[in-house]
């Protein structure tokens, strides 16, 4: 989602926080972001993905048809609720997160060590 919001900062580190958790790493986070139709995912994730995507154009994008694909592949109403409130949310906090100008590193290793302490340690700062 923020990677199409264009939102370096919340992008980059959702992508390291991912990487650091999935066992293919990086290029799975990145074969999604490019690629989602030929990324090596569950046809649910793909179909929850594509309603989040929907949501960012706006939320009128968010098709029966988008609903029912999801449902074929599996996902529940709760899950594609979730879908669109996190997308949804996403949208806003990209927003607030460029508005105010963050500093978004260029360096993505600063993202991955960020990453790798928080699923080491969590959020905790001591």
């Amino acid at each position: 989602m923020s990677d199409l919001n264009a939102c370096t900062f919340c992008c980059e580190s959702h992508s390291a926080f991912a990487a650091a958790q999935l066992p293919a790493g990086m290029p799975l986070v990145r074969q999604v972001r490019e690629d989602l139709d030929a990324a090596p995912v569950e046809a649910k994730l793909r179909a929850l993905l594509r309603i989040a995507g929907a949501v960012q154009r706006s939320g009128r994008e968010v098709t029966t048809e988008l609903v029912e694909a999801a449902r074929v592949e599996g996902a529940t109403d709760l899950e594609i609720h979730d879908a669109v409130l996190i997308a949804a949310a996403f949208c806003m906090f990209n927003r607030y997160v460029d508005g105010l100008g963050t500093v978004a590193p260029a360096d993505p290793a600063g993202y991955t060590r960020a990453a790798e302490h928080i699923v080491a340690h969590g959020y905790a700062t001591r």
